[in-house]
C-alpha cells in the first residue's frame, strides 16, 4: 500500500529522510531541505546583504548543492549576495581535471563567474608530483594544508568578503571524532564552529553545517544536478577514512549520532590550564600561523630540499632539521 506524505499534503511519499524519519514527497522534501538550511544561515548569522561571497566548488555532490542552494535562496530571501565559484586545482590526473569541467558546467548552469588556483601555479608543485616523491602515506596532510591556503590566496585576490564551503553534518561530525582520538584540544573546539575566521583572515562558514550527507545525495539526484562522484585517487588511506567507517558503524546503532557528536563538540569547552596557540603570521609568505613559519612552507621546505617528511610530525623535529639544514649551508659557505 502506498504510504501519503507526512506533511499532509496527500501526496505519495518517495522517500524516508534519514535525519527525521519521515516519509515525504518529493516537492515536500525539497522545501524541508531548503528551509533548514535557510535556518541555518539566518540562526548563524552567515551573510550581510552586498557581500560577495565565494563557493568552494570542487564539483562534487557537497559543493554543487551548496551553490545551487545558494543561488535559489539568494533569490527567494532576498539575501543581497553576489556569488562567484572559487576551486582549487591539486594537479590530481584523472580526478581533479575531471571534477572540474564538472564546475565549469555548474558556472554556466548558475551563471556565476569562476576562479580556478592551481598548486602548480602557487607552489610549483602538483599533487601528482608530491605523491611521486613522498608516495601515499601522509599526501592527504599536504593536500589539505596546500588547500585551505590556496583558498584563502583565491579569495582575497577576488575580494570577497566570506568563503561558503560544502562541509556536512557528517563531515564535521567525523572531524570532531578524529580530534578527540588525536587529543587536539584546539581543534577539536574549533571544529564545529558554523563561522571560522582568523585575524586578517577572510571568514568561511558552513550553510551545510546540520545536512546529513545522505540527504544532499537525494537531494542532488532529485534536482538533477550535475556533480562528481568519483573518489579522490590518494585518499584510501586517508586517516578520515577510519573515523568515517567508525561513524557508520555507529549510525546504524543510533541514528541521532551525527548531530549528537556535532552538538557535543558545540558544547565543549576549553579545560583550565590548557595553553591555547597564538596565533600570528609566517615570516616568510605572511600567511596566518601559531609558529615562525606556516605548515605550508614547511611542508614547501622539505619538497624542495628533498626531505619531503620534514613537515610530518612534531614542530620541534622540524625546527631542528632547519636549524641543522641552516648550520650545513653556513659551513658550506664558509
Amino acid at each position: 500500500m502506498p504510504v501519503t506524505c507526512s506533511s499532509g499534503c496527500g501526496k505519495r511519499a518517495i522517500l524516508k529522510r534519514p535525519k527525521t524519519g519521515d516519509a515525504l514527497c518529493k516537492d515536500c522534501f525539497f522545501w524541508a531541505f531548503e528551509t533548514e538550511v535557510h535556518n541555518t544561515i539566518i540562526n548563524g548569522h552567515l551573510f550581510k546583504p552586498g557581500q560577495l561571497v565565494a563557493v568552494a566548488a570542487s564539483g562534487g555532490k557537497d559543493s554543487t548543492v551548496l551553490a545551487y542552494i545558494l543561488k535559489i535562496l539568494n533569490e527567494r530571501h532576498n539575501y543581497g549576495l553576489n556569488l562567484v565559484l572559487l576551486s582549487v586545482d591539486e594537479g590530481i590526473t584523472g580526478y581533479r581535471d575531471d571534477s572540474l569541467e564538472t564546475v565549469k558546467k555548474n558556472r554556466d548552469e548558475y551563471e556565476m563567474p569562476l576562479k580556478i588556483l592551481s598548486y602548480e601555479e602557487l607552489y610549483g608543485w602538483s599533487m601528482d608530483a608530491i605523491v611521486k616523491q613522498i608516495g601515499k602515506k601522509n599526501n592527504c596532510t599536504f593536500c589539505g594544508v596546500f588547500r585551505r591556503q590556496a583558498l584563502d590566496r583565491g579569495a582575497a585576490m577576488l575580494g570577497v568578503d566570506c568563503v561558503a564551503t560544502g562541509h556536512n553534518a557528517d563531515d564535521i561530525a567525523e572531524t570532531v571524532l578524529m580530534n578527540i582520538l588525536r587529543g587536539d584540544i584546539a581543534r577539536l573546539q574549533r571544529c564545529t564552529a558554523i563561522i571560522t575566521a582568523n585575524e586578517d583572515a577572510i571568514p568561511r562558514c558552513k550553510p551545510l553545517k546540520y545536512a546529513y550527507e545522505k540527504e544532499i545525495v537525494m537531494y542532488a539526484y532529485f534536482k538533477r544536478l550535475h556533480y562528481f562522484s568519483t573518489e579522490c585517487v590518494y585518499s584510501p588511506n586517508a586517516y578520515r577514512g577510519y573515523a568515517r567507517t567508525f561513524l557508520k558503524d555507529l549510525e546504524k546503532v543510533r541514528p541521532s549520532v551525527i548531530m549528537d557528536i556535532i552538538h557535543s563538540g558545540e558544547s565543549l569547552s576549553v579545560r583550565e590550564g590548557i595553553r591555547m596557540p597564538e596565533v600570528g603570521k609566517c615570516s616568510r609568505c605572511g600567511y596566518v600561523s601559531s609558529q615562525e613559519l606556516c605548515k605550508a612552507c614547511v611542508l614547501l621546505d622539505g619538497l624542495n630540499r628533498g626531505l619531503p617528511r620534514l613537515g610530518i610530525g612534531k614542530s620541534s623535529k622540524v625546527k631542528e632539521a632547519l636549524e641543522r639544514e641552516k648550520n650545513k649551508v653556513a659551513a658550506d659557505d664558509f
